[in-house]
């Protein structure tokens, strides 16, 4: 059993192991609205987990860029991952340009 709580829709908001304050309601772990609130919720993380790596992958090059860290001094399964991902950005945004979408995918 877990405590839910709802918004002012009616749709869970919160989930949590115990009851944590009044006025939550309790329901069993396979009710299909917890389902589909974690299905939402589990999305909504790795849509986050995208935008996410982007911003790591700025930081990264910035920080190396004001000498804060080097490039070295990431592990070797880094520096092979941002590596690739940039090969492969910079593979796609030529393709856009020889496209002529001049919108930059990425």
């Amino acid at each position: 059993m877990l405590f839910i709580q709802r918004d002012a829709q009616g749709q869970i908001c919160q989930v949590s192991l115990q009851a944590d304050f009044a006025g939550q309601e309790c329901l069993p772990d396979d009710h299909p609205e917890l389902v589909s609130w974690r299905r939402r919720t589990l999305q909504q993380l790795q849509d986050s987990d995208l935008e996410l790596v982007r911003v790591l992958e700025d930081l990264v090059e910035a920080l190396s860029r004001k000498g804060v860290i080097r490039y070295t001094d990431l592990p070797s399964a880094a520096r092979e991952k941002l590596a690739a991902r940039e090969q492969s950005r910079h593979q796609v945004n030529v393709l856009s340009n020889l496209l002529g979408d001049d919108e930059g995918l990425i």
